[in-house]
C-alpha cells in the first residue's frame, strides 16, 4: 500500500502452534490488511502479506512484532491507531463465556484449560503476551470459541458420570468452533432474508477439525465437539467418536502411555489414519479417484458421520429450517457436501446436484426443498472483529 490509513482499527490475531494469522478490520468493519507468519520455529520460518519473505521466527512474541512491522510500515501510521485487539481463544472453560477485556485474571483461567485444549489455548496466550509486550496500553481481548455455547442445556452437556466429576472437574461437553458457526448462524439468517431468532439451524464446520452444531432461534442446544476438540465427527487427524474402552486397551495391547494414547487419537487417526496417506479431502478424493480403496472408505466413513449427525439434530431440533456447510472442506468439497446430504429426503432436503456443483455461497437444494441446504464461507476474523467493536463501546 502507497497510502496509510488515517482511520482507528482493529486488529485479529489468531495464534497457533505454529503460525500467526492476523486481519486487520476498521470500525466499520472492513478489511484493510490480512496476512500470517507460518511455520514459527522452523528454518522454514516465512511471513504472507501481498508477497511471501521467509524470514527468522524463533517464537510467537518475534513474529507478532513481524506483523506489526509490517503494518507500521505499509497500512498504519502508528500504535495509536489500533482502537483494541482481539485474540481468537479456543477454551474458556465454564467462567469465561463473554468477550472479555484480558486482565490477569483472564489470563490466569486461560492457563487453567491448557489441559483441556493443549494445542491451542498455550499458543493464543503467548499471542496475548507478544501484544501486551509489544502494545502496552492498548487493550487486549479475548473471544472464546467455547462462549457460544452457553445455552445449551444441562442434559445435553453433562455426562453420564458420576456427577461429582462434574463438579469437582467441570467435565461437560464445552463445544468449540463458536465463533464460526455463530458467523454462520447469522450468515445464513441473512441469506435467507429471515430472522435469526426464528431459525432452526444444523451447521457444518468441515475442515481439519470439524464439528456440527444445532442452533434453535439462534441458541445453540447441542454440538458435536465435547470436553474436548477430540469428540464428534472424524476429522483430519482426530478419531471423534469411539468406544471409550479403546483407550485403555491399545494402552495395553500397545503397551502405550496413555500420553501416546492420546497423541495417537489427536494426530495419528482420523483421515490420516485410515488412509494412511493424508489428513487432506482434497489428496483423498484424488486418490479415491485413482481407485485408491483406503481413501474411499476415509471419505465414506467422514460423510457418514457427517449424515448422523444431521438425522440426530433433527430430531433434537423437531425439524431444521436449513442445513450449512462451511470451512475449508465443507466450503470447498462438492463431492463430501453430496455425499453427506442425498437421500435425505425424508427428512425434507430436496438435494440439486447443479446448484452444488457450482454454488460457492447460496443455496445447494432445491428452491422449494421443504429443508433448505447452503454453503457459508465462514470468516471467524469478522466476527472477532464485531465482538471487539460491541465491547469497546459498551
Amino acid at each position: 500500500m502507497n497510502t496509510k490509513s488515517d482511520s482507528k482499527n482493529v486488529l485479529v490475531l489468531n495464534s497457533g502452534s505454529s503460525s500467526v494469522k492476523y486481519t486487520l478490520f476498521d470500525l466499520s468493519l472492513n478489511r484493510i490488511a490480512k496476512g500470517s507468519v507460518e511455520r514459527i520455529g522452523s528454518a522454514e520460518a516465512f511471513i504472507v502479506t501481498d508477497t511471501r519473505e521467509v524470514c527468522n521466527v524463533p517464537d510467537h512474541n518475534t513474529a507478532v512484532e513481524l506483523v506489526l512491522n509490517k503494518l507500521f510500515s505499509n497500512v498504519i501510521k502508528d500504535k495509536n491507531d489500533i482502537v483494541a485487539i482481539g485474540h481468537r481463544v479456543v477454551h474458556g472453560g465454564e467462567k469465561l463465556t463473554l468477550p472479555s477485556v484480558v486482565t490477569e485474571e483472564i489470563k490466569d483461567e486461560i492457563r487453567k484449560c491448557f489441559n483441556l485444549a493443549p494445542l491451542h489455548n498455550p499458543h493464543n496466550l503467548s499471542g496475548i503476551l507478544a501484544c501486551e509486550k509489544l502494545l502496552p496500553g492498548i487493550s487486549n481481548i479475548a473471544v472464546f470459541d467455547t462462549a457460544f455455547y452457553q445455552t445449551i442445556p444441562q442434559y445435553a452437556y453433562l455426562y453420564a458420570l458420576p456427577y461429582y466429576l462434574y463438579k469437582k472437574h467441570n467435565i461437560r461437553r464445552y463445544g468449540f468452533h463458536g465463533i464460526s458457526h455463530q458467523f454462520v448462524a447469522e450468515k445464513t439468517a441473512e441469506l435467507l432474508n429471515e430472522p435469526l431468532n426464528k431459525l432452526k439451524l444444523i451447521t457444518c464446520h468441515l475442515g481439519n477439525g470439524c464439528s456440527i452444531t444445532a442452533t434453535k432461534y439462534g441458541a445453540p442446544v447441542d454440538t458435536s465437539m465435547g470436553f474436548t476438540p477430540l469428540e464428534g465427527l472424524i476429522m483430519g487427524t482426530r478419531c471423534g467418536d469411539m468406544d471409550p474402552t479403546i483407550v485403555s486397551f491399545i494402552s495395553t495391547s500397545e503397551n502405550m502411555s496413555l500420553n501416546d494414547v492420546n497423541k495417537l487419537l489427536t494426530s495419528q487417526s482420523g483421515l490420516y489414519g485410515i488412509s494412511g496417506i493424508s489428513n487432506d479431502m482434497r489428496t483423498l478424493t484424488e486418490e479415491s479417484e485413482k481407485g485408491n480403496e483406503r481413501a474411499k472408505i476415509a471419505i465414506e466413513m467422514f460423510c457418514y458421520r457427517v449424515k448422523k449427525y444431521i438425522g440426530s439434530y433433527s430430531a433434537a431440533l423437531n425439524g431444521a429450517d436449513a442445513i450449512v456447510f462451511t470451512a475449508g472442506i465443507g466450503e470447498n468439497s462438492p463431492t463430501v457436501r453430496q455425499k453427506c446430504i442425498e437421500k435425505l429426503d425424508k427428512i425434507g432436503i430436496e438435494f440439486d446436484a447443479s446448484l452444488n456443483k457450482e454454488t460457492r455461497q447460496g443455496l445447494i437444494s432445491k428452491k422449494d426443498s421443504p429443508v433448505k441446504a447452503l454453503v457459508v464461507p465462514t470468516n471467524e476474523e469478522l466476527m472477532i472483529a464485531k465482538q471487539v467493536i460491541t465491547l469497546t463501546n459498551n
